[in-house]
């Protein structure tokens, strides 16, 4: 049985090809396209993933799709709703982009692909919950997922055992770990859902100057490590931009104009809201661990791109073993729903040893031999070893 797994729209797209439970090819639709980030429909890494199997689009049992889109516009018309009229901007340029397209995966899939068999639609929790979990060494562990936001959820909590994951609890947009960071990836003069990465390479050169800040105005946490933003400094669930103006005058200034000179004040920004970041990741970490009682732990979601919270968990030891999901992005995603597929829904049989995970060491795109590479160079008179 064929499964493909496919993330779109939003950023990351990629397409995941599962042939009896086991990942047969996984790719971003950035590595073809060449556009960093890519977000349109993964035409290209579909293809590849069919190829690399050589079969076809009527060969596939399921497509299943990484998030419920009727329920993520659900949330934006209630966000938009609750913060008219403020935000008609905002609106007025996402809504025509939703009722056009995004709302209609079924129809762009059957469009896209010639494709008449059945579309599953888990939740991007779900998702993200099972490309964590299902590939995985572990027969049982829990999972913590944290992004900016999926349709409701920014982060949760559950555990996966055998063949099934049980979600357990959830935070709510607007309060979002992944949009804090974004916040000040933005405030910092980089770009939102590509720079955070930088941010968190600027910390080690700051001081966490703005710690107290941050926790005296921006986030509430709590011993358990839930959260609550204050919403009155950030302009993202309606407006234009991820700021305003009163955090804008809490850090002393507008944002940093992108590509301009980095300064002290950015590392210091970048080293306070990792830590903060990280504390918040180990009082979650905690807290699932004295719920769920389970000795292993998987994450997903773009929050567990931070590298550097993740090591701190790993030597903290509140775990015998942390596994990660390589592609803990929206990319993933594909990976996760194709899973989802066949253990969740399908109910079929999952074996681990605790040991070996289901990656494949995350070699799962196109791959170039020796022969391919030597003709590429010589045609173009490039000097080269073999």
């Amino acid at each position: 049985m064929f499964i493909l797994g496919i993330s779109a729209f939003y950023h990351d797209s990629a397409a995941c090809l599962v042939k009896n439970g086991k990942i047969i090819a996984a790719a971003q639709e950035e590595r073809f396209t060449r556009k960093k980030h890519d977000q349109s429909f993964p035409n290209l890494a579909i293809q590849y993933c069919l190829e690399e199997a050589g079969i076809e689009i009527s060969s596939l049992e399921y497509i299943s799709f990484y998030d419920k889109p009727f329920l993520k516009f659900e949330r934006i018309l209630e966000t938009y709703l609750q913060f008219a009229p403020f935000g008609i901007k905002s609106f007025l340029k996402a809504i025509p982009l939703w009722i056009k397209k995004k709302l209609w995966i079924k129809d762009i899939i059957a469009k896209e692909l010639s494709y008449t068999g059945q579309i599953i639609f888990p939740k991007h929790h779900e998702s993200h919950a099972a490309s964590a979990f299902f590939p995985s060494p572990f027969q049982e562990a829990a999972f913590i997922t944290m992004d900016g936001v999926g349709e409701w959820s920014t982060s949760s909590f559950g555990f996966g055992k055998d063949n099934q994951i049980e979600l357990l609890a959830d935070i709510q947009f607007p309060h979002s770990l992944g949009l804090l960071y974004s916040a000040f990836t933005y405030y910092t003069g980089f770009r939102v859902n590509s720079g955070e990465y930088k941010v968190m390479g600027l910390a080690p050169y700051g001081e966490s100057k703005y710690k107290k800040l941050i926790y005296e105005h921006l986030i509430d946490v709590k011993e358990d490590g839930s959260f609550k933003m204050n919403m009155a400094y950030f302009d993202y669930c309606a407006g234009l931009t991820m700021t305003n103006s009163k955090f804008h005058k809490l850090f002393g200034g507008s944002p940093r104009k992108p590509e301009s000179k980095i300064t002290q004040k950015e590392m210091d920004l970048a080293r306070s809201v990792q830590e903060v970041t990280e504390e918040i990741v180990m009082k979650i970490a905690k807290y699932v661990r004295k719920e769920t009682g389970m000795k292993y732990l998987c994450l997903a979601g773009g929050v567990a791109l931070n590298c550097v919270a993740n090591g701190k968990l790993l030597r903290s030891g509140l775990f015998d073993d942390i596994w990660i999901q390589p592609a803990a992005g929206d990319a993933g995603g594909a990976v996760g729903c194709a899973l989802f597929t066949w253990y969740q829904d399908l109910g079929y049989q999952r074996n681990a040893d605790d040991k070996v995970d289901f990656m494949k060491g995350s070699y799962l795109g196109p791959e170039f031999k020796n022969d391919i590479i030597e003709s590429v160079v010589g045609k173009r008179g490039y000097p080269y070893k073999l």
